[in-house]
């Protein structure tokens, strides 16, 4: 029996931005993990898929053309040179939230990925499994940026600029994030499709949007790197982000009253996170101030919240 895991992840700036070329920065949350158990199947059985978190137990041969497990299945088969199906079953589950911006689709899949390779001993490295995973991106988002395969494959922080070599992020100073779940599933490919529409019909002004988002992303960036107190500059960036994606129209009222809630209760800032409508909010706290802010955002309506670090790395 075979078992591999990916982390989930969190955009810290950039989102929407980052779709238009422009940078973000983006780290894995190793306290949200996706697990793939491959296992040996009696002969005759095929290749079953149970994944009892999306309420499916099917068999490969039953998917259809566009079924995001099956596609990174057969994908990563091909990848590897395997034109028979093993004789197989694949159990997938995972702590990660559903439609949040928390990368749950690129966690599935990269999980699924590194578990099948590591069953035919043939390791994959992560550029290899992060632009396996991106083709599935495109089912789950539409016009995926590649941020969500490229940092939860690598499992590291990184600077990323669409179509550019990775850059892989120094971070100084643990960063104590609090995780507010607004209980909205909003699909990405919906939000990202809306905001391309109001693009396309003003170019100019929305560029525009977009080259302030980018300058942002790099001073948090150089803040991040130095690690000099930076935090203080860090959450007032995420709280300048914000007031951006709010004017992008990609926030909500469940979004606003979280971070407003999390603000008051003593956050260096707050911003959403993904794709917005709903989904996640994280806050920049303080490591004595996470509960106080993690209990704000409860009673101010989060149906779930998570407290994480992200690891200091040189």
């Amino acid at each position: 029996m075979i078992e591999a895991t990916a982390p989930g992840k969190i955009i810290l700036f950039g989102e929407h931005a980052v779709v238009y070329g422009r940078p973000a920065i983006a780290v894995p949350v190793a306290d949200l993990q996706a697990k793939a158990t491959l296992s040996p199947a009696d002969p005759g059985t095929g290749f079953r898929i149970i994944a009892p978190d999306l309420g499916r137990d099917y068999s490969l041969a039953q998917a259809g053309p566009d079924d995001p497990l099956a596609v990174i299945v057969q994908a990563t088969l091909r990848r590897l040179g395997q034109a028979d199906l093993p004789e197989a079953t694949l159990h997938i589950s995972s702590t990660i939230p559903l439609g949040r911006g928390l990368g749950s689709g690129a966690a599935i899949s990269t999980a699924i990925t590194r578990a099948i390779a590591q069953f035919f001993n043939q390791p994959l490295a992560p550029t290899e499994i992060s632009a396996l995973v991106f083709e599935v991106e495109k089912l789950y988002h539409g016009t995926p940026s590649g941020i969500d395969n490229t940092v939860v494959a690598f499992a590291q922080p990184v600077y990323f600029i669409k179509g550019r070599p990775i850059q892989r992020m120094r971070v100084s100073q643990p960063l104590t994030l609090v995780v507010g779940d607004t209980g909205v599933v909003a699909p990405t490919h919906t939000v990202v499709g809306d905001l391309r529409r109001r693009w396309q019909a003003e170019p100019e002004r929305y560029e525009g949007y977009f080259d302030e988002v980018g300058a942002i992303v790099n001073q948090a960036r150089a803040a991040i790197e130095q690690g000099n107190l930076g935090q203080m500059a860090i959450g007032e960036l995420m709280n300048e982000n914000q007031e951006l994606l709010e004017t992008l129209g990609v926030s909500s009222p469940a979004l606003d009253r979280l971070i407003e809630a999390a603000r008051e209760a003593g956050a260096l800032g707050a911003k959403l996170s993904g794709a917005g409508w709903g989904g996640n909010m994280i806050a920049l706290a303080w490591p004595d101030q996470a509960a106080a802010i993690a209990q704000a955002l409860t009673e101010a309506g989060a149906v779930q919240v998570i407290t994480t670090q992200t690891a200091k790395n040189q």
